[in-house]
């Protein structure tokens, strides 16, 4: 007995110690990133520098002063709240439509969605500026949101729909015998069951939509660019300007790695109960 417990505490702490690496591993790039953006661009790169520097706080002056950081946030916080918005309020009645009315076609419907996201961005890059052009909606903000719904609607209508197969089919039932219409099982009986679920995914759909930097940057300039645009503003013939470009990425990341630490609960609710199963 006294053999296999040590052997059980001595898995313990290999895991946790294994988790403990791995977690450094992956929170050390964000944490070069922050250490970084104290630095002025010529320390940046001198080896002298590496860890031990005078701190300044030159490079984030310069951002809020000359970049108009706060306008570039503006538009990534309307952007991604619209998409995600929107992205729900589809994907909640198409996911239900599924979960309680399957067909025949259901399941290639799913797949066919799905496969939407192996499509190269690249790929359709040409058309999408050529026709947002054409149509007047190149560097608006409504092309951008409608871009990042449609990007993510896939996603969000997989974990929805996956979550509400969780409900017993028979309360959706029970609404419909007492003269309950479709909307009115959306809105009284299956979103606040589901909510958690519902909540998750939102939480998800908003952390992709920030993070998009492929559409952002290409079919934006001015009026709709976000904090992607932002980042990629620092990158000059001259080469990277490492410590400014490090402090717009600190500020641009910096509310989404909060806001996913105070909401880590639903992240991993969202994960095990719409996409994984």
């Amino acid at each position: 007995m006294a053999i296999v417990a040590q052997s059980s505490r001595s898995g313990r702490i290999s895991r946790a110690t294994l988790a403990w690496i791995v977690g450094l591993l992956l929170f050390f790039p964000i944490f070069w990133m922050v250490l970084t953006s104290f630095k002025t661009d010529a320390d940046a790169v001198k080896p002298e520098f590496l860890i031990f520097f005078q701190p300044t706080l030159e490079n984030y002056l310069n951002m809020t002063e000359n970049y108009d950081y706060w306008r570039f946030a503006r538009n990534s916080v309307i952007t991604a709240v619209f998409a995600t918005v929107f992205a729900l309020s589809v994907g909640i009645p198409c996911a239900y439509a599924m979960a309680f009315n399957p067909g025949r076609a259901t399941k290639d419907v799913l797949m066919w969605m799905l496969s939407t996201k192996m499509l190269p961005a690249a790929a359709v890059l040409y058309p999408m500026t050529f026709l947002t052009k054409s149509l007047g909606l190149f560097d608006t903000k409504f092309l951008i949101i409608v871009v990042l719904m449609l990007i993510n609607l896939p996603i969000v209508i997989w974990m929805l729909f996956t979550y509400f197969k969780e409900i017993p089919k028979e309360i959706i039932e029970a609404g419909q015998m007492d003269g309950v219409n479709t909307w009115g099982e959306i809105k009284e009986i299956l979103i606040p069951l589901a909510w958690g679920g519902i909540a998750s995914t939102a939480l998800l759909c908003f952390i992709f939509c920030w993070n998009e930097a492929y559409w952002t940057v290409r079919l934006t300039t001015t009026d709709a660019a976000t904090l992607s645009k932002l980042i990629e503003g620092n990158r000059a013939p001259e080469g990277l300007f490492f410590g400014r470009l490090s402090a717009v990425s600190t500020a641009a990341v910096g509310p989404i790695v909060v806001l996913g630490w105070f909401c880590q609960k639903q992240l991993v609710q969202g994960l095990t109960f719409g996409a994984v199963k």
